[in-house]
């Protein structure tokens, strides 16, 4: 974070801060003029390195306009529906991940690892409206797996994993497979960057962290797992549940924004128009309770959501998750999936950035591990899970390091708002420069053909 912060310079205003509090975090957060996506921040660049191929049409970094307001309607369009038919079809690709597990015996897995695929399916199946085959399956896990593998700092990017997406994104597009009215717009690979970049990035692996955090608290807290495997109906403790785990493991670390014009603080303080605003989420999240470190799902027996300093899914006035609605309910049908068939048990560290991608032991429900066991299986997890963050900690702080400069010499973001407006369309290009006369009056080099040059400018 020292080398990211260096090399950025101090750029980002982060919030809140001495000067402002979090009793003013979500007003300046909702303030109309904090709607800058990305033109204008070199902190852009490295968001979009990350987040490539496609993030000038990504919908989280779009400028307001009408291109976003038309990305933004076709999202809410694709993730439409009944409660009970997204629940079915999250709780259905749930099973047939899970049942490729083994019933008879316990099995270690890392709890992001395994909700890939489920995500994949389920979005594959929002999209195309059709069951979601191996091969494209594994095409969205990788490609998910390795964004957020490079956004951890625990492999840099490989561009031929997302590649192979892209490819055939822009083959099933073409061929008017996707039966939805995708943004006019856009053209064929800019669709297909979208909905790669939106569903089968972010979906993904957003759904798939917040699925790794909760699993990973409940086998962390063996009387809240119990009590929810005993009482599977009781969606209000999970509600709990849920709502605790996203205060203390967001998915969101800092959330930028520009200011398109002057935030007035009051006693003559303001934002100046094009300041970086970093929101932090962990650091909100930490405010406004009693032992804010503690995991404690009863608290929010008589804390309400909307009242409390938690925003998991954004502000409403300054564009909210559009899955805001749709995570809590897939959410709850996936966890009843793993605990009708497993217990959960570890012992690893528990941190908002998962780079150990969560560790589990799952053994099935019908055949407990014995006490002796179990504790054995813990103490491996807790000493592998030490031993890996002794070579994880310096791979991540090179690869860290590197991708910062790579992006930065990059440039993606002011690369692509050099030569196009908020709405993707080309700026004009300036005149070509006259040639200054030659001595002796010539006008210069001829251009092939003669004639003087190219009447056109480059």
């Amino acid at each position: 974070m020292k080398i990211f912060a260096k090399v950025n310079g101090d750029e980002g205003i982060t919030l809140p801060n001495a000067e402002i509090g979090p009793e003013r975090f979500e007003e300046i957060y909702s303030h109309p003029a904090a709607n800058g996506r990305s033109r204008g921040a070199a902190l852009s660049d490295l968001f979009w390195y990350w987040l490539s191929p496609g993030p000038e049409v990504h919908q989280e970094h779009l400028e307001a306009g009408e291109r976003y307001a038309e990305v933004a309607r076709c999202t809410q369009a694709v993730l439409a529906g009944a409660s009970g038919d997204l629940t079915r079809a999250a709780g259905r690709c749930a099973a047939a991940a899970l049942d490729e597990l083994s019933r008879t015996r316990p099995t270690l897995v890392r709890l992001r690892d395994l909700m890939m695929p489920v995500w994949a399916s389920f979005f594959y199946e929002l999209v195309f409206k059709e069951p979601c085959p191996p091969a494209a399956r594994d095409l969205i896990t990788g490609n998910a797996d390795d964004v957020v593998s490079a956004l951890k700092c625990t492999r840099p990017r490989r561009m031929h994993r997302r590649a192979r997406l892209t490819r055939y994104l822009v083959r099933r597009v073409a061929a008017g497979e996707v039966p939805h009215a995708l943004p006019g717009g856009l053209s064929t690979r800019q669709r297909a960057h979208y909905l790669q970049g939106t569903f089968f990035n972010t979906a993904v692996v957003q759904m798939s962290e917040a699925m790794a955090h909760l699993l990973l608290v409940l086998a962390e807290h063996h009387e809240v797992q119990r009590r929810l495997a005993d009482d599977p109906a009781d969606e209000r403790y999970l509600d709990h549940v849920m709502n605790e785990t996203l205060r203390l493991y967001p998915l969101f670390g800092v959330a930028h924004r520009i200011t398109t014009g002057d935030i007035d603080l009051g006693a003559g303080r303001a934002i100046p128009a094009g300041s970086v605003l970093c929101f932090s989420y962990p650091d909100y999240h930490s405010t406004g309770y009693t032992d804010p470190d503690t995991f404690a799902p009863e608290r929010w027996e008589t804390l309400s959501a909307k009242d409390a300093h938690h925003i998991p899914f954004g502000v409403a006035a300054n564009r909210p998750c559009p899955a805001w609605r749709l995570a809590p309910l897939v959410m709850r049908a996936v966890t009843r999936e793993v605990l009708a068939r497993f217990t959960l048990d570890t012992a690893v560290s528990h941190t908002r950035s998962l780079p150990h991608r969560a560790p589990c032991l799952l053994v099935p429900r019908e055949r407990p591990l014995p006490s002796a066991a179990a504790r054995t299986v813990r103490g491996f997890l807790r000493v592998r899970d030490r031993c890996e963050d002794v070579v994880r900690a310096p791979v991540q702080l090179v690869l860290g390091t590197w991708m910062v400069l790579d992006a930065r010499r990059r440039k993606p973001a002011e690369t692509y708002f050099a030569t196009h407006d908020t709405e993707g369309r080309p700026l004009p290009r300036p005149p070509h420069p006259a040639a200054p006369p030659t001595p002796g009056g010539g006008g210069g080099a001829a251009a092939p053909g003669g004639g003087g040059g190219c009447p056109f400018p480059h």
